[in-house]
């Protein structure tokens, strides 16, 4: 989901095997380059001064690129802070998980490497993606935008695995519930300073969303 991970290309697979990524041409190499380029700058003066303060000149001219070169990538400044590759990483990572596996199990699993890969790998800057969906209201309205984007992919990898339509109601309710629930989660890990453990907090949520709330049932 947009700001639980800042999905970058790697050299290797889960199971330590080449990626995809390691193969590309060198066109699309220098795409991914320059995206990088892009969303570090971005991060580096955010960091500096400030959301509000930072221009898509200022990106650009950090970036050594063209203030048309960074609309291209992304079309809003609000863009390059949300956009990673989670979603096309979570189709995958679902993909090669057995397929007999509980469906509750397989998304534990995804969800808590997601994690583990974009938090560990870069705490400073999911920190700060995190702050800024919290503090500014452009970047907030633009993440519940991008939610219906990851949602549908989410209904994709839902309906590969259950063999139902991905425009199924139920699939669609069910996927949302939980991009909604991951999205309130990391808002939550922003509010409460990154004291917890993002980890716990992604069970906790996938335990309200198979069981219910907690002592509900008593009411």
């Amino acid at each position: 989901m947009t700001g639980m991970t800042a999905a970058r290309p790697t050299s290797t697979s889960p199971s330590g095997a080449r990626s995809e990524g390691s193969r590309l041409g060198l066109r699309e190499r220098k795409k991914i380059k320059t995206r990088e380029a892009i969303r570090e700058a971005t991060y580096a003066l955010v960091g500096e001064q400030g959301y509000d303060a930072t221009t898509i000149d200022q990106i650009a001219d950090r970036a050594e690129v063209s203030p048309s070169t960074v609309f291209r990538y992304f079309p809003t400044k609000e863009d390059i802070v949300l956009t990673d590759e989670f979603g096309a990483v979570m189709l995958e990572e679902i993909r090669r998980r057995p397929a007999r596996e509980p469906w509750t199990d397989t998304i534990r699993y995804v969800l808590r490497r997601a994690v583990r890969v974009g938090v560990d790998e870069d705490p400073e800057v999911s920190r700060l993606r995190t702050r800024l969906m919290v503090q500014v209201p452009a970047v907030r309205s633009r993440m519940m935008e991008s939610m219906s984007v990851t949602g549908r992919t989410l209904c994709q990898a839902v309906a590969e695995r259950t063999g139902r339509d991905p425009g199924d109601l139920e699939v669609r309710v069910y996927a949302m519930s939980l991009i909604g629930g991951l999205m309130e989660t990391t808002l939550y890990w922003a509010e409460h300073g990154h004291r917890d453990d993002l980890r716990d907090l992604v069970d906790r949520a996938l335990d309200v969303l198979e069981r219910g709330l907690p002592g509900a049932g008593n009411h």
